[in-house]
């Protein structure tokens, strides 16, 4: 065991700072309209950890000469790795027992998780930390923990060449602040506009100018070596400076959204810096930050903050799939709050605090006496618990599939690939059978009216109708799972789907299909089963369509998304507000019908395409 170093001391402001990064990233998941810029929370870790992590190695290198990285290695396994494995086996077993649809990409997870290589191998499996609907997984979080523990592997080593090496500490802090500085560019020139932003998001080395950041700080700002009286006038500025971190900060938690080009070109990079500040007034004890941010509340969630982060994930996932949050969100989002801390309060408990101070040198020992342990004691009951949860998850990660998703929804993905490839294609011809007749898709043009009036229960007049109207499709993967019975009913509609697709990145791609002309006068927009937008969003598409074209908007049914009421309140306001804009209530007419969707209960299946066609074929007709 290694020796505690002389002169210390604990910070306990950083508990603060922790809980207000940690309160934003839960609310960034649970409250994504209101908390946009929560995902910064995570920067802020990072800057809190350089700092500290820093701090601790320039203690030791100054009061012993050198560092023992064998001990630091071993005392950063004991705090983090727990508690990960714990998670881990969890999730895993609760995922065999009840959630197999999750056994997909079960075992890639749970492996790189261990060695701390999940960000690369989400990167390297098209994993999307932005995908709100198809992508979320209960270990999509663990990219953060790669990320700072690879940074705890091989920083050490590299602090010792640069103490040995470069010596001036001066001249070590500008090459690790210009080493920040190529980070934040990397981001920057890596960067797509307009694209799934998870590469530079996730990759260690586009992430770790934050965590660079906070170690600069320690070599120009120990701990140990601040004043704790200076001037009354030097405390008020600090005090200040403090403030308006902390306040831009907050500011940037509420509005500074995951899609805006800014964050990536230079504002994680300035939100990092806003920590920076934070973490070095905090840690001065002349200044009054350390005081203010120190609260029983900020105490408790600060020293089990590395936890909650770790069982958010699983807790939410699991949760939401089982209940329809889109109704009485406020009072899920509450449920799933207390879940969370209730397990970390485990954890902390049974898992973290005792296993911090464990000697490993005795686990064999102990196992042993847990084994032999009476078979009513709380030891045997634990070790047979324990041990029936680890070998469930065992079995889980064995039996994972290697494919990515399950049957479910390999069909469902046949069904949007094949409609899609359906619709890149221009309106065939007629063809002739082998009797010599005529023929546009399934049936004859003699036949097609009455067979597709009764398969779509629409009047032949209706079909008649359909037959000549020219529609513009635009839409996510909902449209596209339908999209073969709208194409049978309106042979003269174009259909424009992406999976994925949000609304708020409709109004350039709805832009780009004007200036081409391929804007019919009767347009059809699916959008907002991948996440909620806001009324100036909807204002932009209404920018470029203009009132020339009659628009009809479908609602959602995605009861598993806490937005889905959101977003059929924001489209049926704009129904109200725009002349030209009409309502087609899916939602309403599917609700009780859980029967015509796919697992996920938001694609439509064969039997829900065919109520999807008839709903808006009827109110297509019906407007124009």
């Amino acid at each position: 065991m290694g020796k505690r170093l002389k002169h210390s001391r604990y910070i306990t402001g950083f508990d603060g700072i922790r809980s207000l990064a940690v309160i934003g990233v839960i609310l960034y998941h649970l409250m994504p309209t209101q908390m946009r810029g929560g995902y910064l929370g995570v920067p802020v870790f990072f800057v809190v950890s350089g700092y500290l992590i820093t701090d601790l190695l320039v203690q030791e290198w100054r009061q012993t000469g050198r560092i023992d990285i064998k001990q630091f290695y071993y005392r950063r396994m004991k705090r983090l790795y727990p508690a990960l494995v714990t998670m881990l086996v969890g999730a895993s077993a609760y995922i065999t027992l009840f959630q197999r649809n999750l056994l997909n990409n079960l075992r890639g997870n749970v492996i790189s998780s261990l060695f701390y290589v999940n960000n690369w191998w989400q990167i390297n499996h098209g994993m999307s930390y932005f995908d709100r609907f198809s992508g979320e997984s209960p270990f999509t979080h663990i990219w953060s923990l790669a990320v700072e523990t690879q940074n705890y592997i091989f920083w050490p080593i590299v602090f010792v060449l640069l103490m040995k090496l470069v010596k001036n500490k001066g001249k070590v802090f500008l090459g690790i602040l210009g080493a920040a500085l190529f980070s934040a560019i990397l981001m920057a020139v890596l960067f797509v506009p307009g694209q799934d932003p998870t590469r530079v998001y996730y990759g260690t080395d586009t992430r770790l100018f934050s965590i660079l950041l906070g170690g600069a700080l320690a070599f120009i700002w120990p701990s140990t070596r601040l004043k704790a009286k200076i001037p009354s006038q030097a405390k008020k500025i600090l005090n200040g400076i403090g403030l308006g971190s902390l306040v831009l900060l907050i500011l940037a938690f509420l509005f500074l959204r995951d899609d805006l080009s800014f964050v990536y070109y230079g504002g994680m990079f300035l939100v990092s810096l806003l920590s920076v500040i934070l973490v070095a007034i905090t840690a001065h004890p002349g200044a009054s930050w350390n005081r203010w941010l120190t609260n029983p509340v900020f105490t408790w969630i600060g020293k089990r903050s590395y936890g909650i982060y770790l069982y958010q994930f699983p807790v939410m996932i699991f949760y939401e799939a089982k209940v329809n949050v889109a109704n009485h969100t406020f009072l899920h989002t509450i449920m799933e709050v207390i879940l969370i801390l209730f397990v970390t309060e485990l954890s902390y408990r049974y898992v973290e605090s005792p296993l911090r101070s464990f000697n490993y040198r005795q686990t064999f020992a102990t196992l042993k006496e847990s084994f032999w342990a009476p078979i009513k004691s709380r030891r045997k009951i634990g070790f047979i618990f324990s041990s029936l949860i680890t070998l469930i998850a065992v079995v889980g990660v064995i039996i994972a599939p290697t494919n990515s998703i399950d049957a479910n929804q390999q069909a469902l993905q046949k069904q949007i690939e094949q409609n899609k490839k359906a619709a890149n294609k221009t309106e065939q011809p007629p063809v002739e059978d082998s009797s010599g007749t005529a023929q546009s898709g399934e049936a004859s043009s003699a036949e097609q009216p009455q067979s597709l009036a009764d398969k779509y229960d629409l009047s032949n007049r209706e079909i008649t109708k359909a037959k000549n109207l020219k529609v513009t499709a635009f839409g996510d993967s909902v449209l596209l799972a339908g999209s073969k019975g709208l194409t049978e009913i309106f042979p003269k509609m174009v259909v424009d789907g992406e999976v994925g697709r949000q609304l708020k990145d409709s109004p350039p791609l709805l832009q780009a299909l004007k200036d081409k002309g391929e804007l019919s006068d009767t347009i059809l927009l699916s959008l907002g089963t991948n996440g909620a937008f806001s009324k100036d969003d909807f204002a932009q598409i209404m920018n470029v369509l203009g009132n020339k074209h009659q628009v009809f908007i479908i609602n959602t049914h995605v009861p598993t998304r806490r937005w889905q009421n959101d977003v059929n309140a924001n489209l049926e306001a704009a129904s109200k507000e725009y002349k030209n804009v009409h309502l087609i209530d899916w939602y309403d007419f599917s609700n009780d019908h859980p029967d015509w969707f796919y697992d996920d209960q938001v694609h439509p299946n064969d039997v829900g395409s065919t109520h999807y066609c008839h709903l808006i074929a009827k109110e297509i007709l019906k407007g124009v």
